[in-house]
């Protein structure tokens, strides 16, 4: 995982659902897709989900890379994923 990229970065990202299921994508805006999700136009399962806090996010040079990591952690079982969250450097505790 690379935190720079020439040109556009892509990010694969985690979501934690006001339900406190976890949904997980990838973007090259991650302002703008937590906007969407959080407005109901990001995807279906969100939609009926919100709000929606990102929790934790990868960062690669390429879509292709993001997609891949995407697709590794949609195929986690959820106490690896929150495992992945919990490891997070950048992750703030709640209260800060």
């Amino acid at each position: 995982m690379k935190d720079t990229a020439p040109g556009k970065t892509n990010y694969t990202y985690l979501l934690r659902c006001a339900d406190g299921s976890l949904y997980c994508g990838w973007t090259n805006d991650p302002e703008r897709r937590l906007a969407a999700h959080n407005a109901g136009k990001g995807s279906r399962y969100t939609r009926s989900r919100r709000p929606v806090e990102m929790v934790h996010m990868e960062a690669f040079d390429t879509k292709e890379e993001a997609m891949r990591r995407e697709a590794r952690i949609k195929r986690m079982r959820r106490g690896d994923k929150l495992r992945l969250i919990e490891a997070d450097p950048g992750r703030k505790e709640d209260g800060e």
